[in-house]
């Protein structure tokens, strides 16, 4: 049996480039659109379904403008829901890939650095 060849020394492993690719912000923000609007409706219509008292949805109202525990009221919320959780998912994959950059931008300016502090001793 062969085993695989070994990658060259300066070379990243592809996992690890995974870990690090940035995140895609407009699909994140659909993700969590559309998660964030089926927990609204789904919320909303198991009370309707009970009819007895529970979470007290109607607070909803304050933020989501026209959102009201009614059937209308459930399609609002979805798509209030889809819009807050498009706005947070987008801000949350910008975020997040603002991070890795810097960071990833530092970690290589001070290897960068480190490799070039004894240049002076060598001419």
């Amino acid at each position: 049996m062969t085993t695989p060849p070994e990658p060259p020394a300066d070379e990243v492993p592809e996992k690890l480039l995974l870990v690090f690719a940035p995140i895609h912000k407009r699909a994140m923000g659909v993700a969590f659109g559309g998660l964030v609007g089926m927990v609204v409706f789904l919320a909303t219509v198991v009370m309707l379904l009970r009819g007895g008292p529970g979470f007290p949805l109607s607070l909803l109202g304050e933020y989501f403008f026209g959102y009201t525990v009614t059937w209308p009221g459930a399609f609002i919320g979805l798509l209030w829901g889809c819009l807050v959780g498009f706005v947070f998912g987008w801000f949350f994959a910008f975020c997040r890939n603002l991070v890795i950059a810097v960071w990833l931008f530092i970690a290589r300016t001070r290897e960068e650095l480190s490799a070039s502090r004894d240049f002076i001793d060598h001419i």
